[in-house]
């Protein structure tokens, strides 16, 4: 079920990274420069190569929305390029001129993270292109980069071998000695882990060693405990050292590239091997998943970047499983609501749900009234939660049928966003819903719930360019808003 379908020889050195928008595919190289192909049809862009760098290009990585790119290198540069046109917007010079090998955009844009040879890692600014925070490993050089995809955390490795868990203010939330012979890569699915906690949230993360072994971590967030990290399983099929891993969108599939020339296939839950490609030539650096399309990139030091398509027949299956249902939740069976009701933490009225033979457009229907007289949830927390649950599904489902990007909706309001705004917490807001939010005297973050250190609201402009390049593309929409 994997194919390739291209392969790019541009470069005249190794290729180092590549990366994924939902409109192009970036790759870096050795010889100092970094490509641009389109999608549609993997042409080059008419104005790549972007050139820039002095020295060796470690990695490059897209924004969040795409209009971005950032790429770092050996001469201890980050430049910012617009992806529309290939101007360089900005150039980070780290503050003591060491190699810069890996950078990262937050999922909300907010910061660019990036880690040097010299252990330090910094949390720049993308609106003021300022260092916001600075932090720094005991030992050996900083290789590795992923954020968790809420934003709540980032992950970083090193050569020394140690995976270390940050939050935005470059506190050490956790350390771990996690490959002996140094760590190469880590990723963060872009999907919560499922877990039997209700007030806990988990994370699943893959890492990449010098010693050829790939790593799965379950990483779990709690307010009360904190953060802890567990190693779930450790993959061993590679023969030398693993030197980069990568999730699909939907964290069920992860692809690994090795020093022994293979890529490797694996199904995430099981820790099985789908497929193994053996096409390059040379040690595999680098692998990438598109956002929106069943493609990943694979890249070696036998200077080609290979393209595959690849939808699994049982991806296909799942996707169908959850994605309908989430538009269509009034067809939903009695025990689809069992389940939705279980993944939403809510297994304690499971069996109410049952007695009562509630599907789903009876699930859409309930109303705090009927939840403590009909079905007799005396619990007034619990109603409350189920109640909110409820009224999320059908916002998600009025979203949906829009095809409005989550990005774009306002985490207060669930609408689309018209005047976005950063908030203290990292995270973007309607500014008319965030101002009501704070006016009535709640100083804490909506997302986080934890204290806002400031109040000040900063335009996203970045992210409203983004929503109305979109609005322009959709009359449907601006139709359904009209009076």
């Amino acid at each position: 079920m994997v194919k390739l379908i291209c392969t790019l020889t541009d470069h005249s050195d190794d290729v180092n990274y590549c990366a994924f928008s939902s409109s192009y595919l970036a790759t870096c190289s050795l010889d100092k420069s970094i490509r641009l192909y389109s999608l549609s049809s993997f042409d080059e862009l008419p104005y790549s190569p972007l050139r820039g760098h002095t020295y060796a290009v470690h990695c490059c990585c897209f924004s969040p929305f795409g209009n971005l790119l950032a790429s770092c290198s050996t001469d201890g540069n980050i430049v910012l390029w617009e992806t529309h046109n290939g101007l360089k917007l900005a150039v980070l010079e780290h503050p003591c001129r060491h190699p810069v090998r890996i950078c990262r955009f937050s999922p909300n844009s907010t910061y660019l993270a990036s880690g040097a040879a010299d252990g330090s890692v910094n949390l720049w600014n993308v609106q003021s292109f300022k260092v916001y925070r600075s932090g720094s490993v005991k030992d050996g050089s900083l290789v590795a980069c992923a954020f968790a995809p809420d934003a709540s955390f980032f992950v970083t490795g090193s050569s020394c071998g140690d995976l270390t868990v940050w939050d935005e203010t470059m506190k050490c939330l956790y350390n771990e000695k996690a490959h002996d012979l140094g760590v190469t890569c880590c990723d963060l699915s872009s999907k919560l882990a499922s877990g039997n906690k209700q007030d806990v949230k988990y994370f699943l993360m893959a890492s990449s060693g010098q010693d050829s072994t790939i790593k799965i971590w379950l990483i779990s967030l709690a307010d009360h405990t904190g953060l802890e990290l567990k190693c779930k399983y450790t993959l061993k099929e590679h023969t030398a050292p693993v030197l980069a891993c990568a999730f699909s969108c939907d964290g069920q599939i992860l692809v690994s590239g090795s020093v022994d020339k293979r890529v490797m296939i694996f199904e995430t839950n099981t820790g099985n091997i789908l497929h193994i490609l053996t096409q390059h030539t040379r040690y595999v650096t680098t692998c990438a998943f598109a956002p929106d399309m069943p493609l990943f990139a694979t890249g070696s030091m036998d200077k080609s970047v290979n393209i595959w398509q690849f939808e699994p027949k049982q991806l296909l299956k799942e996707r169908s499983a959850i994605e309908e249902p989430k538009i269509f939740a009034d067809r939903w069976s009695e025990e689809e609501v069992s389940s939705w009701l279980c993944t939403h933490g809510l297994q304690d009225v499971v069996e109410i749900f049952k007695r009562n033979n509630i599907d789903g457009k009876e699930l859409l229907s309930l109303t705090k009234e009927s939840l403590a007289d009909d079905l007799k949830i005396e619990s007034l927390g619990l109603r409350s939660k189920v109640l909110r649950s409820i009224e999320e599904l059908r916002t998600e489902m009025k979203t949906a049928c829009l095809g409005i990007p989550d990005e774009f909706l306002c985490p207060i309001t669930r609408e689309l966003m018209r005047e976005p705004v950063i908030a203290a917490d990292g995270y973007s807001y309607e500014k008319e819903a965030m101002e009501k939010w704070i006016t009535e005297k709640r100083h804490s973050s909506p997302m986080t719930n934890l204290p806002l250190q400031r109040l000040i609201l900063t335009p996203n402009r970045t992210l409203k360019m983004a929503i109305n390049r979109w609005l322009e593309t959709q009359p449907k929409y601006n139709e359904k808003q009209s009076p």
